[in-house]
Formats: C-alpha cells, sequence, structure tokens
C-alpha cells in the first residue's frame, strides 16, 4: 500500500522586494529530488536554496496536476531553467507502476513546514506575562480542605474572579524569570509557568474551583487565566520581515548554555516591534574584542566582526518578546548572539 501523505505548499508569501535574480541555490542542490515520509518543506526547500523561504519564487504550478500545491511521498521535484532562471516543478517518478487494484490511500495530517513536536507545548498554553498583567491576574488564596499545597482533585478558593465565569476554565500559573532587555535591563514579561487547570464551581468575591490537572503541586500565590480556546497553527508562511528588526537572543528552553537547531529560545522583540508568525531572522554570533599580539602598542584591542551562525523562525510572538525555533546553526549559538533581518 503507498501511504500519500499530504505536503501543503503554505509558503506563497515571499519576502516583499525580492526579486528573481537574488535567488541563490544551494551550491549542492541536486537537479531531482523524490519527497519521503517525514519531509518537512523547509528541509526540501532547503536542498535546492540557501534561504528556504524563498521556494515560492521559483516554484511552477503544473497545469496537469489537479493540486499544484499539493505534493506526496513518492512524487519527484525537477530543478530546470527557463529565461536563465531556476524553477522547479513536480512530477510522478516514471519508473512508479500501480497494479490494476483497489488502493485505499487515507489522507493524514498536513506535513508541517517546520517539525511540530520541537513546538507543540508553547502553541497551546501562554508562556509569557506582562509585568501588569501579572498584578491584576486572579489568584491563589487557600484551600478548601485546608492543605498546605493542591494537586488534581482538590478545591481551592481564589480572589479577583468575582463574578466571572468561563466555560473553558482557567489555567494556573506561576510567575517565573523575568524577561529583560539586555543593554537597558528593563523588564520585558515574565515567564508564565504551567501548574495546572481549574474549573468554577461557584463564582464570587472567593471563588470555588476544582483542580483538574496539575503539573506541580499548587501553593496559594498562583496566579490564574481563563484558557483561551485556540486553534493550534499547524502550518507557517515563512518570510522576512518587510523592515529591520534587531534584536538578542535573551532565553532557551530548559537552560542550556549552548544552542543548536531546533530548540526554542526567546527573543527580545515582539509584535510591538513588528515581528509576526513566520518571520525569518538570521542569528548572529556576538563579536568579541580580543589583544592585538602583533601591534606594538601595549594593550591594543580589537573589535573582531560578528559571524552568521544561524536562523530561526518566530513562532509564538507576544509584545515585547517572541518564541523562535532555531532551523539552522552552523555553529553553537549563545544566550546575546544577535538576530537579525535576513
Amino acid at each position: 500500500m503507498i501511504l500519500r501523505i499530504l505536503l501543503t505548499f503554505c509558503l506563497l508569501l515571499a519576502a516583499s522586494g525580492l526579486r528573481a535574480d537574488e535567488i541563490a541555490l544551494n551550491p549542492e542542490h541536486p537537479e531531482t529530488y523524490v519527497v519521503v515520509r517525514g519531509d518537512t518543506l523547509w528541509d526540501i526547500a532547503g536542498r535546492f536554496l540557501q534561504k528556504p523561504w524563498q521556494w515560492p519564487q521559483i516554484w511552477r504550478e503544473n497545469p496537469q496536476i489537479r493540486n499544484p500545491h499539493w505534493i506526496y511521498p513518492g512524487d519527484e521535484l525537477r530543478l530546470t531553467y527557463v529565461d536563465g532562471k531556476p524553477q522547479l516543478t513536480v512530477g510522478r517518478p516514471s519508473e512508479l507502476r500501480l497494479s490494476p487494484q483497489v488502493r485505499i490511500s487515507p489522507l493524514e495530517q498536513a506535513i508541517p513546514v517546520i517539525p511540530m513536536n520541537a513546538v507543540r507545548q508553547f502553541l497551546t498554553r501562554p508562556k509569557v506575562v506582562g509585568a501588569g498583567e501579572l498584578e491584576s491576574a486572579p489568584y491563589v488564596v487557600d484551600f478548601a480542605e485546608e492543605h498546605i499545597v493542591g494537586g488534581a482533585g482538590d478545591r481551592i478558593y481564589a480572589r479577583g474572579l468575582a463574578e466571572q465565569a468561563h466555560d473553558d476554565g482557567f489555567m494556573i500559573f506561576r510567575p517565573g524569570a523575568a524577561y529583560r532587555d539586555p543593554d537597558t535591563r528593563e523588564v520585558l514579561g515574565y515567564e508564565a509557568l504551567s501548574v495546572g487547570d481549574a474549573t468554577l464551581e461557584r463564582g464570587g468575591e472567593i471563588a470555588t474551583l476544582q483542580l483538574t490537572r496539575t503539573e506541580r503541586e499548587v501553593i496559594i500565590g498562583d496566579r490564574l487565566l481563563p484558557v483561551e480556546q485556540e486553534t493550534m497553527q499547524m502550518q507557517y508562511q515563512p518570510h522576512a520581515p518587510d523592515k529591520l528588526v534587531e534584536g538578542h537572543i535573551i532565553s532557551v528552553v530548559d537552560g542550556v548554555s549552548q544552542i543548536g537547531q531546533y530548540q526554542v529560545i526567546i527573543i527580545d522583540r515582539g509584535y510591538a516591534d513588528g515581528l509576526e508568525t513566520g518571520h525569518v531572522l538570521d542569528i548572529y554570533r556576538a563579536g568579541r574584542t580580543e589583544r592585538d599580539i602583533v601591534s606594538r602598542q601595549a594593550a591594543e584591542t580589537v573589535d573582531l566582526p560578528r559571524e552568521k551562525s544561524g536562523t530561526l523562525l518566530v513562532f509564538k510572538p507576544y509584545e515585547r518578546v517572541s518564541f523562535g525555533l532555531v532551523m539552522k546553526a552552523t555553529r553553537a549559538l549563545h544566550i546575546n548572539d544577535a538576530v537579525v533581518t535576513p
């Protein structure tokens, strides 16, 4: 049985201002490539292009294909040239032969542009709260059974919900580390550590809720936010920002010191700075200051230029910070490395 897995070509939004003559092919690009199960669009595009998000500029719609924006495992991509410009077309491999029998090919979830298992947990729950949002959020004031801490199945009392009712329940979180601007030290937001979920039993000045799920022990002072029913975005339209954006990596999930491919990082720019979901940024290693040991002047130093070391895709922007996924890393990345518009 040939399992056909739909891969949606969702890179329909190209970076504005780019011209076809700016397309840079991967020096090691193949002339043809057969799509296999487990591919992502980013990976496929990177085989042909130095900048994978430029895919729509060389994609040629094929009138003989029922839907030219769908490809399947087994489809063959061909790189050709028209008037000296590269183009990609899709076709069926010539060696593919189907026997004369009924084949059932279930349609599964479209292959994503990026590996969704790396970012899934960051799309379903808020991970950043602002200082004002934190101060005004309702909080756990006590436990119905006079516990010191609470877990799933326990009832809690919360203050600040008033007469609010929320059918989807509430997320309980605990403020974590502050995200700060590396230059000014201004607080850009706070990490929201997920504690658990609760449903409202009785409203009022002191509301009663039941804990339905806990990831860690609930304590007095933990905050509550309504659970927002948001469809998790599984497909992206990678593109460069249409203006200059400059920022820094300020944190990395899991607290590792060196950052590599497919790790989630936090940068000090958000939608207030013009960032949006799908924006692609280059990562540059921070320049170093070293002593010039050849110079005759004692203790003379030189500032070494910063070097490009990777690429990230913004998948969850907030007002002042954003979560990004490292799509490519040519060397180890670090906190305070620069991120800029490609």
